[in-house]
């Protein structure tokens, strides 16, 4: 089968839009906005009516699931870049407009007349309107704004400075798209490391430059690669990439340059402390927070996710799309350009800087006018009325690009200033002025553009401009070998950086593939081997006349599932070995913890060290197992999650296992794994003020949670008072989901320790830790009942803590952990 019907067949059936209403419009203006899939809609709407997401900037369980989510996305944005979090930072702004002006608002200019060689802020003329708005804000801050055409930059290397002037250090900015949004040409991204290391220079200025790439037009249809080119800023807006959700957009910003940018006003969400009545205001850490003012659209961003499901699940991914629109654009280009009247005159003028022949050099935008048989323009808004007729949407005007609108239609300063003066402002109907065309009409291909799209334009402009004996037009047999070989060559001759594309024919190009708080006392080990434990060399101490004990240890396999109680176990680098190695999220990769799916702990995990398998039971399920081994097969999607706002690797632990999750907790959701890639440190906090930093599996704050069965025991007599029926003391030890359990000592009396040794073992204490809902939750019927938490608050006061220290390695780890085992204070 050609491309056209794999497309159509496709396409047709998932752009959204009411379908009905639309029947027959070919839509071609991509470059201002995507089109969006019915099933981003309805993936969203269905993520938005089975999650309640709070304000972000709150500490409840709906909040914290936004904030999480939010952190995923951030993750997935990052992905789709190819980049991390190591190098780039994502603030979300209304749009891509909102992340240029931040920019010009807080990169560290110098102003004339500082005293210090001064700043340039320095840009291409063929730029968005919003680019060059930015001259705006630097003119007020005293800084010389300088425009250079793209001839100029070729030129470049004349404007390298003196060797005795290399050392200078005055921040430049220089800015260009890396695709033009008039005419589709895209620029070198070879120029960013050119230009950041001084081997082309825009103009003649000593100082270090930065690079920021306008790359909104760019990555609608095209992959960037951050890890082989590295500007230092990247806006983008998303509506023209997924179409929905709209006004949203991000700043990538490259953490090198993010420690130099200055702020001055600070919104909701940004301080770490701020007061009123002083002139004191201290930022928060991270970047993005400090630049994120008031509360970001969270629910928009949310969207983002089932926007990047859609895109990946219907074309496989931006190389695809890539091929496909240049494909498109080179077929329609070439039958246009050879449209001629019958005195063999051009029935168009084609505004490009290229012959379409390689997608590394053009984007998927034609931008041209038409012509009578003279030669003379014919008005772009007769045009746009003709095509409407037709029910094709075009893009008319100058597309928010003077200075490409200037170079291409010839018009000096004085004729756009003339232009004005005759009543012509941007977004009019004006087209004519002096016989001389205003601006031109584009038209521009997207990922769910078709064979028949390009068809139905190109017989437009035949059936206006010539008669039947004037053209024929290709058959549909002649045409489909055409595109497919446009697909091939500019596969064939495309030598991005990365030069590993794979071969796609257009058939293939688009297709449908159809924070839990644990709180205790938390023991921490640092990242060592495992080795075994004499239980010879264990001391001994006793409080009073009874010796203090470990009497049960629990690990838990899968973060937020059932207990799995051993009576010896080894220590790996993280803790107990397997301890919180997997957990359970949402369609979002988002942790689902009891807090949201109480129903996990009736999900009960055994590790069979002998047969190196984890066997997972539920009532009324079929077990199902998996292995242990880390799974490092390049099929493995590896992910990233945040566990207590700490970045995660993790891969996905395949169908099978999500299809018995999905089932039993009746919602979509998947099982993920830790990878050993990428390991999670976190600076630990003595008591003291010092920070240790350690090696975590999944776990919340801490390698070991150990509980007190004394302090226990109390609360029991507490709880069951206040409830008045009886309770379990194992059923109270297991809502607090402790590693280790001991007893011989007094109530809340591990509060007081400052170390403490378990066998080989030694542990200093850091702190206490928190309890949360959790231990709320029946751990054998996965109900709630909120006595408990009001107890142990209304007893222990603010703290709302049992057994809750923090404790940390002296020393390396040492062999297997043993119940029975006595602690030395």
């Amino acid at each position: 089968m050609g491309p056209e019907p794999c497309c159509n067949l496709i396409l047709r059936s998932l752009i959204y839009l009411l379908y009905f209403f639309i029947l027959g419009m070919t839509y071609l203006d991509h470059a201002g906005t995507a089109l969006f899939p019915e099933s981003l809609l309805k993936e969203f709407t269905d993520d938005l009516s089975k999650n309640i997401y709070g304000n972000p900037h709150s500490q409840n369980i709906s909040s914290k699931l936004t904030y999480d989510t939010i952190e995923h996305v951030r993750y997935r944005i990052l992905q789709h870049f190819n980049t991390t979090a190591e190098d780039y930072t994502i603030i979300f702004t209304s749009g891509s407009t909102a992340a240029l002006k931040l920019v010009a608002e807080t990169f560290p200019w110098i102003p004339e007349g500082s005293g210090h060689p001064s700043s340039r802020f320095c840009y291409l003329a063929d730029n968005h309107t919003s680019v060059v708005g930015m001259r705006g804000i630097t003119a007020a801050m005293n800084v010389l704004s300088v425009p250079v055409k793209p001839k100029e930059m070729l030129l470049s290397e004349k404007n390298r400075v003196p060797a005795e002037e290399q050392n200078c250090t005055t921040p430049h900015l220089f800015c260009y798209p890396a695709q033009s949004n008039f005419s589709g040409t895209k620029y070198p991204l070879s120029w960013i490391q050119e230009i950041k290391s001084g081997n082309l220079c825009p103009i003649k200025m000593p100082g270090k430059w930065f690079v920021l790439l306008d790359a909104a037009s760019y990555v609608s249809t095209s992959p960037l690669d951050l890890t082989v080119h590295q500007p230092d800023f990247i806006p983008i807006s998303f509506y023209k990439i997924f179409g929905f959700p709209t006004g949203l957009g991000a700043l990538l910003v490259n953490n090198q340059i993010a420690p130099f940018l200055r702020k001055s006003y600070f919104g909701g969400g940004t301080a770490a402390g701020y007061l009123a009545g002083e002139e004191f205001y201290s930022p928060r850490p991270s970047v993005a927070d400090r630049f994120e003012d008031g509360t970001v659209s969270f629910l928009d961003i949310i969207a983002l996710k089932h926007g990047f499901d859609a895109l990946e699940r219907l074309t496989g991914g931006m190389e695809n799309i890539k091929h496909h629109t240049f494909a498109l654009s080179h077929y329609t280009y070439t039958v246009l350009s050879t449209l001629k009247y019958a005195n063999g005159a051009p029935v168009v003028h084609i505004y490009s800087d290229s012959d379409f022949s390689s997608p590394d050099v053009q984007g998927p935008i034609i931008n041209f006018n038409v012509l009578d048989e003279n030669g003379d323009v014919i008005g772009y808004s007769q045009v746009d009325k003709l095509a409407s007729l037709y029910n094709i949407h075009v893009r008319t005007g100058c597309f928010c690009n003077t200075g490409a609108c200037q170079q291409h239609l010839r018009l000096s300063n004085e004729d756009v200033k003339r232009n004005l003066q005759a009543g012509h402002v941007c977004g009019d109907d004006i087209d004519i002025i002096d016989g001389r065309p205003t601006g031109s009409v584009r038209i521009s291909f997207g990922y769910m553009s078709t064979f028949e799209d390009a068809q139905t334009f190109l017989k437009f402009i035949i059936a206006t401009r010539l008669s039947e004996s004037d053209f024929k037009f290709p058959s549909q047999t002649t045409t489909r070998e055409t595109i497919t070989q446009s697909v091939e060559s500019s596969i064939q001759n495309d030598h991005t950086a990365n030069n590993n594309a794979k071969k796609f024919s257009l058939k293939t190009i688009i297709s449908d593939t159809g924070h839990w708080n644990n709180s205790s006392a938390a023991l921490k080990t640092p990242e060592t081997s495992r080795t075994v434990v004499s239980e010879s060399a264990i001391p001994v101490y006793r409080s009073g006349s009874k010796p203090i004990t470990v009497t049960n240890i629990y690990l838990y396999p899968i973060k937020s599932c059932s207990a799995f109680e051993v009576s010896e176990w080894p220590v790996g680098n993280q803790g107990l070995l397997y301890d919180r190695s997997w957990m359970v999220v949402n369609q979002n990769g988002v942790c689902i913890s009891q807090k949201q799916e109480p129903r996990l702990c009736l999900v009960h995990p055994l590790i069979d060290l002998e047969q190196n398998i984890m066997v997972i039971k539920a009532e009324g399920m079929d077990p199902i197992s998996l292995p242990l081994e880390e799974n490092t097969g390049r099929e493995i999607q590896i992910g990233q999650s945040k566990v207590c706002a700490h970045r995660v690797q993790t891969y996905d632990c395949g169908e099978r296992i999500a299809e018995w999750f999905s089932e039993l907790l009746g919602r979509r959701c998947r099982l993920i794994r830790q990878s050993s890639d990428l390991k999670r440190n976190a600076n630990q906090k003595h008591d003291k003020g010092q920070a240790t930093k350690v090696s975590l599996s999944l776990v919340n704050e801490a390698q070991y949670l150990l509980i007190n069965t004394a302090s226990i025991l109390q609360l029991k007599e507490q709880i069951t008072e206040r409830l008045e029926e009886p309770l379990q003391t194992e059923e109270l030890i297991q809502r607090f989901r402790a590693n280790i359990v001991i007893s011989g000592t007094e109530s809340f009396e591990e509060e007081e320790w400052a170390e403490i040794s378990i066998g080989t073992l030694c542990f200093q204490v850091v702190g206490p830790c928190n309890r949360c809902q959790i231990i709320c939750i029946d751990p054998q019927t996965g109900q709630r009942n909120k006595e408990f938490l009001q107890t142990l608050s209304s007893t222990r006061g603010r703290k709302v803590s049992l057994s809750g220290i923090f404790i940390l390695v002296i020393g390396n780890p040492n062999g297997f952990l043993l119940a029975f085992f006595v602690i030395q204070k």
